[in-house]
């Protein structure tokens, strides 16, 4: 069994008095995509600076690529494609020029695979860099994060200011990247982007993972829409028997205009099947569940588990 990609164990960062990752520990396999969510001022982007020894822990362990980030020096780091949160290109050159700079520095880049990205992403590499919009700077950290097929892609908000269609297409080439072994650790608030390409996720609030695993489980895990038709009931009935069912929130029960029925919109948080019982005691007509959203089910999991973190903190 192959080691992890990456692995932290206990890692904890302070700013002076204050903690910006509390004994952290992650596990991020070879050959997956690793989502990394959470509000502002979580602790993603200090988690990921930290993999790449941009910035030194408190305490605590870091593997990355099987080496101590800081000690693997340059040749750990071409093995890495890397987008910042906040991308800065302070140069004269045109893009292309640039690009060939950085394959020099980054290692090996196929011939042909930096105009092949730039075409897929929409990049002009005539344009001087400093008379690119946000969108095209941030598809020009993109190609050189991808160019050089590195064994780890760390990226940071990669699709902060792109359209929908280059959102799209940064999509199947982060897929592409998996497929071919690569490994990619994903931070964004963009939670669609979390549920098209991750394969498991960690939540991160005020520096602690408060959920992690299979994107699936934590979609399951949070609220659904109900709607649904019924006949050989009342709207009484239906309404009494659901607002003592745990889990239901949002409820709204009334008779429908004509037929004898009664229709039924309600938010169910958690598990589903108190919910169905009720509802099958009559007879069901129509009935309508809404998959969760990954944003609800990560606020939900934000606001239930940092709570009591804020309490404790307070003095």
């Amino acid at each position: 069994m192959s080691s992890p990609a990456i692995s932290t164990r206990a890692l904890r960062k302070d700013y002076g008095r204050h903690t910006a990752l509390h004994g952290l520990d992650l596990l991020v396999p070879r050959g997956s995509v690793y989502g990394l969510i959470g509000p502002n001022g979580a602790g993603k982007t200090t988690t990921l600076r930290m993999l790449l020894d941009i910035i030194r822990p408190t305490s605590g362990e870091i593997s990355v690529l099987g080496e101590d980030p800081r000690a693997g020096g340059a040749a750990l780091r071409r093995r890495i494609g890397y987008v910042p949160g906040e991308l800065r290109w302070g140069t004269r050159l045109r893009g292309g020029a640039l690009l060939r700079h950085l394959a020099e520095i980054s290692g090996p880049v196929r011939p042909g695979a930096i105009e092949q990205l730039a075409e897929r992403l929409g990049l002009d590499l005539a344009r001087p860099v400093r008379a690119l919009s946000k969108g095209n700077r941030q598809k020009l950290g993109l190609v050189q994060a991808l160019m050089h097929e590195p064994a780890l892609l760390v990226l940071d908000e990669p699709t902060s200011g792109l359209d929908p269609l280059v959102q799209r297409e940064f999509l199947a080439l982060i897929r592409e990247a998996r497929d071919r072994g690569q490994t990619v650790l994903l931070s964004s608030h963009v939670l669609s982007e979390i549920q098209q390409a991750a394969d498991d996720v960690a939540v991160l609030a005020e520096g602690r993972v408060v959920a992690e695993g299979p994107v699936a489980t934590l979609r399951l895990a949070s609220v659904r829409r109900i709607h649904a038709t019924l006949a050989g009931s009342t709207a009484d009935a239906v309404r009494g028997a659901l607002q003592s069912t745990p889990g239901v929130e949002a409820l709204e029960v009334a008779e429908a205009p004509t037929g004898g029925l009664v229709r039924v919109s309600a938010t169910s948080r958690g598990d589903i099947d108190p919910v169905l019982r009720v509802l099958t005691a009559s007879t069901v007509r129509e009935l309508t569940v809404e998959e969760p959203d990954l944003e609800e089910s990560v606020l939900g999991l934000y606001e239930a588990e940092s709570r009591p973190h804020r309490r404790r903190a307070r003095p």
